[in-house]
């Protein structure tokens, strides 16, 4: 591929605008020259080789660049980040460009062999691996220092020279989108494949998720239902209800990685190689070498990390964690006078007081978690991460922990201190309830509302230009710049984790919750694609194989919710009453039943195999040509060198 780059050409006729760099304004004439420089000059030259084109602005500035790349460039690109693309013969496999040709729908003057994703994904990729050479600053800007092998464009964003990089959407596909997956309210399936070729597999896995996990959800809400309304004091038939829920949350998991599996084969994320991760942006230490790569590059010794995080990281969240009973604890005093006024009252209004610290408590919990999340980003960024994987990891273990005791503390302790099923019942249904509301709104509803007032404004704005421009493009590039960032699926795992856990620790209490479960996700189907269409800027595509660590997440939420519903099977009356003369007994037998419920899962987990047989036999058949490819290849550089 090495002696490919010689003959591109870093211009082309048809330049087809994918991503937009949006540059500070007043940003010095010597950056940009430099900047654009390294992104046009040749692969040899330790430039990007992609091509630059500047938006004509209403003033005349020039601080946004609109980027694209020549179709061979792209297809060289795609080989060096590793696609998979599907072959003529129904295989899949990394992509060559010495190969092309075997590889289904190919051909020279097709442009649509990569997706819009792909060729956006491989421009992200190309401008992040631009690093300097002998450069000791950013031309004009001294104090953003520079050594052999720094990213770029991260020096360029941590110095506020570069104020963002975004993909454009593409106008005409969206609007294709948008019909077939929210445009029209039907029952069916959402594209997915049409999702992923637009947004990229993350975003894809996502929705498939959240469509399998609404699905998987309907049997425990169908079965809920009768529960509910003709069996609710009656303990006993709820122990059927909790077993069935307990197998069913380990059935629903294991079948998943399976679905997963399928559908990142499909795209070819499942046989990508895993690159070897560069520094996050934010990771900062004194200069050194990495032994591994052999390049200058920050180093931070890993002590001072660990003491950052067991210092003040974890007494921080344990504050954090204190302070969310002690909030808890205020809520149950206003039940406490809830109840005492209802007592007194008797009325009708004094009814509806019952719900309203439950109410208030829901929305103090989405409050506190929202600042924690603030806190917790910071913490783990001032923790310096070298990867951005550990970066992730920590952020999300803070994160879970406190949601976790935030969101249930109050129904444990309900349920096991002050053992009133009652309250729990009333407890458990408004959280549920609150907490679906509101994320709507502060997800979708209120960034869609502020959305549409602001693409009010700079359409008026961009209208006013009377230049001879593609004012179609201008007017696309200035509203997509101002509309708000997706920051990734990280809070919409974390609401279907939450939700999970409501509809799963608490089953036999509550069957309902699998209910107001479904409804919930099937608006939020409808509201997270709105969301993703119409609120923010296209997010560039990452190529990922599974959902990652919210698989162990939801795993372990449902070991705990084996416990919970044994625990709260062996306080009932009726079961009590099986054992009048020994509590030793009943512990012992609630212990047993819990165990083997245990046993089962783990061996459900294990028997269900996380791929298909033909999708192993496919990985297998793969690995093997790729050793035997390797195997011929160290014959001919054997049978090489004897011949010299």
């Amino acid at each position: 591929m090495a002696e490919s780059w010689s003959f591109l050409d870093t211009f082309e006729s048809n330049f087809r605008p994918l991503v937009v760099i949006e540059l500070a304004k007043g940003t010095k004439k010597e950056t940009i020259e430099w900047f654009t420089k390294r992104i046009v000059d040749k692969k040899a030259n330790g430039g990007a080789q992609l091509l630059v084109k500047p938006l004509a602005t209403e003033n005349g500035d020039e601080n946004i660049y609109l980027v694209g790349a020549s179709h061979l460039r792209l297809l060289l690109g795609a080989e060096t980040v590793g696609l998979v693309k599907e072959c003529s013969d129904n295989s899949m496999r990394a992509f060559t460009y010495s190969s092309r040709k075997t590889f289904k729908d190919f051909a020279d003057d097709n442009q649509n062999f990569l997706t819009m994703a792909e060729c956006q994904y491989i421009i992200k990729h190309e401008l992040e691996n631009l690093r300097a050479k002998d450069e000791k600053m950013i031309p004009g800007y001294p104090q953003a220092k520079l050594y052999p092998g720094k990213s770029i464009v991260r020096r360029l964003l941590t110095s506020g020279v570069l104020v963002q990089i975004f993909p454009l959407h593409d106008r005409e596909e969206l609007k294709k989108l948008r019909h077939s997956w929210y445009g029209r309210v039907k029952v069916g399936y959402q594209p997915l494949d049409e999702i992923r070729c637009y947004f990229g597999e993350t975003i894809a896995l996502y929705f498939g998720f959240l469509e399998y996990f609404t699905f998987a959800l309907i049997p425990m809400a169908v079965i809920g239902i009768p529960y509910y309304v003709f069996a609710w004091e009656d303990y006993d038939k709820y122990v059927m209800f909790a077993t069935f829920n307990l197998l069913w949350s380990t059935a629903i998991l294991e079948v998943w990685k399976r679905i997963c599996a399928i559908m990142t084969y499909h795209w070819g994320t499942l046989l990508m190689k895993r690159q070897f991760e560069e520094p996050r942006p934010g990771f900062h230490g004194v200069l050194g070498v990495n032994p591994v790569t052999g390049r200058e590059e920050p180093v931070y010794s890993s002590i001072k990390r660990q003491l950052r995080i067991y210092l003040v990281s974890l007494p921080f969240v344990c504050l954090c964690l204190y302070f969310s009973l002690y909030v808890m604890m205020i809520y149950f005093d206003l039940e406490q006078w809830a109840l005492d006024y209802h007592e007194e009252n008797g009325s009708n209004f004094s009814s509806l007081m019952l719900f309203v610290p439950s109410i208030i408590y829901a929305v103090v919990i989405e409050i506190m978690n929202r600042i924690y999340r603030y806190a917790a980003e910071f913490l783990t960024s001032w923790e310096n991460h070298r990867l951005e994987s550990s970066y992730q990891n920590h952020l999300i273990l803070k994160v879970l922990v406190f949601n976790f005791l935030n969101c249930f503390a109050s129904l444990f302790y309900i349920a096991f201190v002050l053992f009133d099923m009652k309250l729990l019942r009333q407890s458990l249904a408004t959280l549920l309830i609150t907490s679906q509301i509101l994320n709507q709104f502060a997800e979708s509803l209120l960034p869609y509302w502020l959305q549409k007032r602001q693409k009010m404004r700079m359409k008026k704005r961009v209208h006013s230009l009377k230049k001879d421009t593609d004012l179609s493009l201008v007017e696309q590039v200035n509203l997509e710049k101002e509309m708000g960032t997706y920051f990734g699926t990280f809070d919409d795992y974390l609401e279907l984790f939450l939700q999970f856990g409501y509809v799963s620790l608490f089953s036999c209490v509550y069957p309902l919750a699998a209910v107001f479960a479904v409804l919930n996700n099937v608006t939020e189907i409808y509201s997270d694609a709105l969301k993703m269409c119409r609120v923010y800027k296209r997010p560039f595509a990452e190529p990922t194989a599974n959902i990652g660590v919210w698989q162990l997440a939801f795993e372990t939420m449902s070991v705990i919710s084996v416990v919970t519903n044994c625990i709260l099977i062996g306080m009932s009356p009726q079961v009590n009453a099986l054992f009048p003369d020994s509590k030793m007994d009943l512990i012992l037998t609630v212990a047993l039943v819990e165990h083997l419920l245990l046993a089962i899962k783990f061996i459900m987990a294990f028997v269900i195999p996380d791929k298909p047989r033909d999708i192993q036999i496919k990985l297998a058949r793969l690995e093997f040509e790729s050793l035997e490819a390797l195997k011929q290849q160290q014959m001919q550089l054997a049978a090489e060198s004897l011949k010299e």
